[in-house]
């Protein structure tokens, strides 16, 4: 104890002090030795696993960005294909009401053309009929002029005006 109350840290003597940096020096080695070199090894490994995750992140991000466009340019193209569809779509509509229409003009064409030659054949028949009636008139009128021979023209006129008044009534 008188050891002790004698000690003075202001003042070491050259024993203490000596011994004091012996301890420490020996300390320094074995904490270099055993843990200053795996603390080292610790935080290069930690900071080269943090640098690989940076790089990491950023190549995701990268990749990120190089989906995000091409996903823009698949987005433009199926605006663009929907956009040729309906144009497609809206001409072949366009194309089938033009055709129907020609081919319905064609077809409203075509009756009128046939009524019209119905028309004209009937118009025909029944002028060629009525030539017939009148030629047949004047037959008739001719053969009884004939059976009859009259004698003079009064009488002549006479019986072809009852005989043109009879053909009228018929």
């Amino acid at each position: 104890m008188i050891f002790l109350a004698d000690f003075s840290p202001i003042k070491p003597d050259f024993g203490l002090l000596f011994w004091s940096s012996l301890i420490f020096l020996i300390f320094w080695f074995m904490m270099s030795r055993y843990a200053f070199g795996p603390i080292r090894d610790a935080l290069k490994k930690r900071e080269s696993d943090i640098q690989d995750a940076l790089d990491e992140a950023k190549r995701a991000k990268e990749e990120m960005t190089a989906l995000q466009s091409k996903n823009e340019e698949l987005l433009a193209q199926a605006r663009e294909e929907r956009s040729n569809i309906l144009k497609e779509a809206k001409e072949a509509k366009d194309s089938i009401v033009r055709e129907a229409k020609e081919k319905a003009k064609e077809e409203a064409q075509k009756i009128v053309d046939n009524a019209q030659r119905d028309i004209e054949a009937q118009k025909n028949a029944a002028l060629l009929e009525v030539k017939n009636q009148a030629a047949n008139m004047a037959l008739e009128v001719a053969e009884k002029i004939i059976r009859k021979q009259l004698t003079g023209d009064g009488e002549q006129e006479k019986f072809a005006n009852s005989l043109v008044d009879e053909i009228k009534l018929n």
